[in-house]
């Protein structure tokens, strides 16, 4: 229970923080089951990959590139037809997640990308002369190695997706910020959208601490 506010409306922002979640956790992992093929294609093809290639490398960049400088309530707005024939709507949880994953694949993508640039090219020489093959290195070199960097973009990630998701309220996305624009804002609520700020601000510094645990774990430095 919330004390400052009456029990409807704290069932509400249970309701509503629940469907945050939601969001941005299952575009995240849209995002990066998505988003890590593109980047291992990217770094491939990149200069100074596996297997250079420019042909494959700048069309996949710059449509990457246009997502990302996309601005997301834009993002949303212009896609939503495809949304419809995905989902079948334009509203709600559920709808809000194709913009949200489709603007964290490009995002998380870059990301990956900079964090396998990272690995130490001693490692990939060493693994070539050992025979690996370029799906083994991609996938048993490059990934173990890069892993500590793969987590804090992911952490990246889920933190940038709970202020989008509240973005996603602008045009009846469900979750915290719907609530914090239909009761804090149009029905001149303060107590609502302050309380609407003090989670999503427990929720960013829950999901940095958790990510940033996990990259001490995972670092070998």
């Amino acid at each position: 229970m919330i004390p400052w506010l009456p029990p409807a409306l704290t069932d509400l922002m249970i309701e509503a923080a629940w469907e945050t979640l939601l969001m941005t956790f299952g575009s995240t992992i849209i995002a990066v089951v998505v988003g890590l093929p593109l980047a291992l294609l990217l770094y491939s093809t990149g200069q100074g990959g596996l297997s250079p290639n420019g042909w494959a490398n700048r069309p996949i960049g710059l449509l990457i590139n246009a997502v990302r400088s996309t601005p997301f309530i834009i993002l949303m707005v212009a896609i939503v037809p495809f949304t419809r024939m995905v989902v079948g709507t334009s509203i709600g949880t559920t709808a809000a997640m194709v913009p949200l994953a489709l603007a964290a694949i490009a995002f998380i993508a870059r990301l990956f990308e900079n964090a396998l640039r990272e690995v130490d090219r001693g490692v990939i020489e060493a693994a070539r002369a050992m025979g690996a093959t370029r799906t083994q290195i991609l996938t048993r070199v490059l990934v173990p190695e890069a892993m500590p960097g793969l987590i804090a973009a992911v952490t990246v990630t889920l933190v940038s997706l709970v202020g989008y998701s509240a973005m996603a309220g602008a045009i009846g996305g469900g979750g915290l910020g719907d609530l914090g624009i239909r009761f804090g804002y149009q029905r001149f609520m303060p107590e609502v959208m302050a309380t609407v700020v003090v989670i999503l601000i427990l929720f960013v510094q829950g999901l940095q601490s958790l990510g940033d645990w996990l990259v001490r774990r995972t670092s070998r430095r």
